[in-house]
């Protein structure tokens, strides 16, 4: 971890460096998640939740910027079948590493990696009538990869919009979990901010 994150912070550094004349912005966003799961698994739904966190976009040039993100968001899923019933909450901080190409005048087309720490992890819900509420967090990684692709509209004052995806990379249980079976996050976000 102590790895990802220095090699984050260089190449923050170094994008810093190449900055045109045009000032770095910072800005704050949040916004509504709809999240769920992929993978080997079945009867999922899904669960919404929500993001909010702060912004710095740099720009390398007239059309292309580099705009890293530090987010809270609340993830997960639910299940509603055969008498089981769960919703289950996964709380990320997650650190999107956006690269955006301003195709007009506001619009922007996004793309870039995501790193997502596991802060939390809770399952609750009902099984055959039985209530259950348990902490599941040692069950998953404490680490998450995956890859944004979305769309933005910046007004002139700083205002802006976005929506984008989040296609989960890695398991985000433990092998002992699941065994063979591979579950990967996927969330789609709606996003609202502003930009100083």
């Amino acid at each position: 971890m102590k790895k990802i994150l220095a090699f984050i912070a260089i190449a923050f550094i170094g994008v810093s460096m190449n900055a045109q004349e045009e000032s770095i912005r910072f800005g704050a966003k949040a916004g509504v998640n709809f999240n769920n799961v992929k993978g080997d698994n079945e009867g999922t739904d899904n669960r919404t939740g929500f993001h909010i966190g702060g912004l710095v976009e740099i720009p390398i040039s007239e059309k292309f910027a580099f705009q890293p993100e530090l987010l809270y968001s609340s993830q997960g899923t639910q299940v509603d079948e055969d008498g089981f019933e769960s919703k289950t909450k996964l709380d990320y901080l997650n650190i999107p590493l956006m690269a955006k190409f301003y195709a007009a005048k506001g619009f922007s087309i996004q793309a870039g990696p995501q790193i997502g720490v596991l802060l939390s992890a809770n399952s609750e819900g009902t099984d055959l009538g039985q209530p259950f509420d348990d902490d599941i967090k040692d069950q998953l990684r404490s680490v998450d990869f995956g890859l944004n692709f979305g769309a933005g509209y910046q007004l002139d004052m700083g205002l802006f919009f976005e929506g984008r995806y989040n296609l989960g990379l890695s398991n985000i249980f433990e092998e002992d979990v699941i065994g063979d079976d591979s579950v990967q996050n996927s969330v789609f976000q709606v996003s609202v901010g502003y930009k100083l």
